[in-house]
């Protein structure tokens, strides 16, 4: 046999194994995706009875292993309409109503150190100063976020003082946001009108504090406060019951240290004597101090009017006057 023929031979050869390979290849991307894509049918057999159970899926009439491993990278839990989806949903930014952007931005560090936690020279942290004081003023582009970013830490800072939960302080800055976009700030500070919306959003979810204790951690005076507070409410329209004095009970007899019984105690002459419109017109914190007050001479563990007006934040006459109401309404003899 010649060269040249012995030459063609092998090329021949070679195109042949290069068809067979690519052939193959072929074959098998095939079975690869006719597993991947459809799953339901068997490669081997061709049987549509493919089960999962255990992780795999196998063929149930040649019992052919279609896939393994398998990862269910959906959630564990069911919803049945969006709502429930969101509620029930754990990933996503944690938005907040207490942040101006609703804590979607980044902040830059204060630590000043670098991703291997080693300090960044002087030149370095001359230039993180410089881009986190730029950072901080491009976060509020306009005097709508800038105000509603001091309200807002107006609105933390207070909440902090009075040791209000969480839930307070979201619905005091939605409160806020409400009266932003209906322009109800116009011609009224700042503070007066967080410090409104905080005690609106107390009132609304049933946190006893009373607005003299508002005025304590506020800024601004009590008057103020309250001619906001009515203005705001009016204007939103918030559906604002009358506080109940026996939210204030819990709290002002912890602060005494006086027993369940007594709690229990004031709890009944609050009950029986607002039932008969006593209640009316009168102080929340006055006549819970008031019935405190004779709760604690009922249960012989008495606490002197003094000091039960120091923790209620009203003035002694006012006990007095509301215990002669009370033990009179009750037809118990002082």
């Amino acid at each position: 046999m010649s060269h040249a023929t012995t030459e063609r031979t092998l090329k021949r050869h070679e195109r042949r194994t290069a068809e067979e390979h690519d052939e193959a290849e072929h074959d098998g991307d095939h079975d690869t995706e006719h597993v991947e894509s459809g799953r339901t049918e068997c490669p081997e057999c061709g049987s549509t009875s493919v089960v999962q159970e255990q992780g795999e899926r196998c063929c149930g009439e040649c019992g052919l292993v279609v896939e393994d491993d398998l990862v269910d990278r959906g959630p564990e839990w069911r919803a049945f309409d969006s709502q429930e989806r969101n509620q029930k949903s754990r990933v996503g930014a944690p938005t907040t109503h207490t942040m101006h952007d609703k804590g979607l931005t980044t902040d830059i560090s204060w630590k000043n150190k670098d991703a291997y936690g080693q300090f960044l020279s002087t030149k370095k942290r001359n230039q993180m100063n410089r881009l986190r004081k730029w950072h901080d003023r491009l976060r509020t582009v306009d005097n709508a976020e800038r105000n509603l970013r001091f309200a807002l830490s107006e609105i933390d800072r207070m909440a902090s003082a009075l040791g209000v939960p969480k839930s307070v302080r979201e619905v005091a800055s939605v409160i806020y946001r409400r009266a932003l976009s209906e322009d109800l700030i116009r011609g009224r500070s700042i503070e007066g009108v967080a410090t409104a919306t905080l005690y609106a959003a107390c009132r609304q979810e049933g946190i006893p504090r009373s607005l003299d204790e508002v005025t304590e951690v506020a800024r601004i005076d009590r008057r103020e406060i309250a001619r906001t507070y009515r203005h705001v409410s009016q204007n939103l329209g918030l559906e604002l019951k009358p506080a109940d004095p026996k939210q204030y009970v819990p709290r002002f007899c912890s602060d005494l240290d006086l027993s369940e019984e007594v709690q229990t105690k004031a709890n009944e002459i609050i009950d029986v004597t607002a039932g008969n419109g006593l209640l009316s017109g009168k102080s929340p914190t006055g006549y819970a101090a008031a019935a405190i007050y004779a709760a604690s001479l009922l249960c012989n563990e008495k606490r002197t009017q003094n000091d039960i007006a120091s923790v209620a934040q009203v003035t002694e006459v006012t006990i007095r006057n509301r215990y002669q109401e009370q033990i009179k309404e009750m037809n118990i003899v002082a």
